[in-house]
């Protein structure tokens, strides 16, 4: 995602300092940008030299190792930069290093982002943003190379919570596809004219289309999202319910097949639930009849 989002900037017309945490990829694509954009050797380097930095990252842990420390990007905030982080963590992982990055007279956004890596790729990424008006007036010519919609939805944290609701929907959708398509095939439908018909159907969210290839040929598509990155989503949604007393029962059920499907090796993407589902399926069909006749 990082790095169609850095393409995505570039084809803006932006001048690009790009930086990862192993150096190959970033050089890779610097050689493939035109005009070669510089490949900085750490987040204190990057920020030093950009007017806005964006970071794309993992999980919260990644957020700490890559913002603070001596050579981080914190180290390098400055007056007139301004930090945003796109990452998929909870509200208070950016927070952590707010009053940091404004001591040294810079802005700070959370904007997670929605939408497919092909999305990414042609700037039409829908963001949340968290943190205060003016940063994001000074970052959103960037942010507008990268979104069709930007919603601003208050203080710092508000991104990061509405991306975890948001997700929340797309865990529970991804399983309900799933169950749908492997029951539509269950009872003699061939999978893509099931899924098509789904994608055609009131279910028919951007998410439906952009997941075919994923469902119908899990095996000849590449991974977009991988199962423990689900799974790790999936954990922070449950903590955000947990900490503002919100029950969750469907995304609590998703997490489980996520894990089950997981430990059963079903495959990396998140659609591999579907596979999952197939093997209980017919894990069930093979048991004894004696046995299946109690199962009701």
């Amino acid at each position: 995602m990082g790095s169609s989002m850095a393409r995505a900037i570039a084809a803006a017309g932006f001048d690009l300092v790009l930086w990862n945490r192993s150096a190959a990829p970033a050089e890779a694509l610097a050689a493939e940008l035109d005009g070669a954009p510089r490949v900085a050797a750490t987040p204190r380097e990057m920020a030093g030299a950009a007017d806005v930095c964006i970071t794309m990252l993992a999980d919260g842990r990644a957020v700490d190792a890559v913002y603070g420390g001596p050579d981080g990007l914190v180290a390098g905030a400055r007056p007139g930069l301004v930090v945003i982080d796109c990452s998929t963590v909870p509200p208070a992982a950016l927070r952590a290093h707010a009053a940091a990055i404004r001591a040294a007279g810079a802005g700070v956004l959370d904007a997670p982002v929605s939408g497919s890596v092909t999305l990414a790729t042609s700037g039409t990424l829908t963001l949340m943003v968290g943190g205060e008006p003016a940063d994001l007036e000074r970052a959103r010519p960037v942010l507008d190379a990268l979104a069709t919609t930007i919603f601003h939805l208050g203080p710092l944290g508000t991104g990061a919570a509405m991306k975890l609701a948001v997700n929340t929907v797309i865990f529970g959708l991804n399983q309900a596809v799933a169950e749908a398509l492997v029951l539509a095939e269950a009872a003699g439908i061939e999978r893509a004219a099931a899924y098509d018909v789904l994608a055609a159907s009131a279910v028919g969210a951007p998410f439906v289309g952009y997941k075919r290839s994923a469902f119908v040929d899990p095996d000849g598509t590449p991974v977009a999202f991988a199962l423990e990155l689900a799974a790790k989503d999936l954990g922070l949604i449950g903590e955000l319910a947990d900490a503002v007393h919100i029950p969750i029962p469907q995304a609590r059920v998703d997490l489980e097949v996520i894990d089950a499907a997981i430990a059963e090796g079903a495959g990396r993407d998140f659609s591999a639930v579907a596979d999952h589902l197939r093997r209980a399926g017919a894990s069930r069909a093979a048991r004894p009849a004696e046995e299946g006749a109690t199962d009701r």
